[in-house]
C-alpha cells in the first residue's frame, strides 16, 4: 500500500525543508539526498496533488519589476516566473500550484512565500495564467508566481513541492531572462 504525503501535510508537522536542492551538479552519487537545482527551462517530472498522475513543471521566464498594473510589492521587487505545466496522460492532473507549495529562496537564505504580500498574490497577466491548477490530458499550459522581494533578493532559487512531498529547485538568474521577457513585461505594465 502506498503511503500519500503531501506537501501541506509535512509543512503543517515542520518537516518540510526547503534545503532539498542543492547548487551542485554532481550525479555521481545515486543515493536519496538534495537534488541538484536545475535552469530556467529545464523541466521536471512532479507529482500530481495527493500523489495522483504526472505533470511537467518547467519554468522559463523571469521578470523582476518594480511595479505592475496589479500593484505595487511592498519589499520593492516583484519577481514573477512563468512556467508551464505539462500533461502527457489520459487522464487530468490537478497539480498543487495553487496550494502555495512555490518558494523563492534568497541568495541570503530568506525563504519567500508565492503571492507573499499585499501586491503578489493578485498578479495574473493575461495570456500567461491559463486554466488554474487542472492540466487536461496531452496539454501544457502556462501559468505565473509571483514574489514580493528586495532588490538583494534577486537571483534566488524557485522552490516547487510537488504532491509527494518533494522539492524541485531551479536557479533563477539574477536579471530578467528567458523567452517571454518582452510578452510578460508587456502585460504586467
Amino acid at each position: 500500500m502506498r503511503r500519500i504525503v503531501t506537501a501541506s501535510t509535512l509543512a503543517a508537522v515542520g518537516l518540510l525543508s526547503l534545503t532539498a536542492c542543492t547548487g551542485s551538479d554532481d550525479t555521481s552519487h545515486r543515493q536519496p539526498g538534495p537534488r541538484a537545482a536545475l535552469r530556467l527551462g529545464q523541466g521536471a517530472g512532479t507529482a500530481g496533488a495527493e500523489g495522483r498522475g504526472t505533470v511537467q513543471i518547467t519554468p522559463d521566464t523571469v521578470v523582476y519589476i518594480d511595479r505592475t498594473r496589479f500593484g505595487t510589492p511592498e519589499r520593492g521587487l516583484f519577481a514573477v516566473v512563468t512556467f508551464k505545466a505539462m500533461n502527457r496522460g489520459k487522464a487530468a492532473v490537478k497539480t498543487t500550484a495553487a496550494s502555495g507549495v512555490f518558494r523563492w529562496k534568497t541568495p541570503g537564505g530568506h525563504t519567500v512565500k508565492q503571492g507573499e504580500g499585499k501586491g503578489a498574490g493578485k498578479i495574473a497577466p493575461i495570456g500567461f495564467s491559463e486554466g488554474g491548477p487542472t492540466v487536461r490530458p496531452d496539454t501544457y499550459q502556462a501559468e505565473t508566481v509571483a514574489f514580493d522581494i528586495t532588490t538583494a533578493e534577486r537571483g534566488g532559487t524557485l522552490v516547487y513541492v510537488d504532491g509527494d512531498g518533494v522539492a524541485f529547485c531551479w536557479k533563477v538568474p539574477s536579471t530578467s531572462s528567458g523567452p517571454a521577457v518582452p510578452a510578460l513585461r508587456s502585460a504586467l505594465q
